[in-house]
């Protein structure tokens, strides 16, 4: 599960959260980024920023220890 994607597009402040999980299993599924974004209704191009542009850190982050 990805936990660092936004819930709302920065830009224009459209709901676009919900979408992330069934647009990442249809492109690592290999579908193209783009159609999946237009099937899933996400026309505005500052939408269609936050997802191609998203890299997700989570694993990354979880490896670093707590300090004291």
């Amino acid at each position: 599960m990805d936990m660092l994607f936004p819930v709302r597009c920065f830009t224009c402040g459209a709901p676009i959260g919900h979408l992330w999980e069934d647009y990442i299993r249809r492109v690592q599924a290999g579908e193209d980024p783009g159609k999946v974004l237009d099937e899933l209704g996400v026309k505005r191009y500052c939408c269609r920023r936050m997802f191609l542009s998203h890299v997700d850190i989570v694993k990354q982050v979880l490896y670093f220890p707590k300090t004291s």
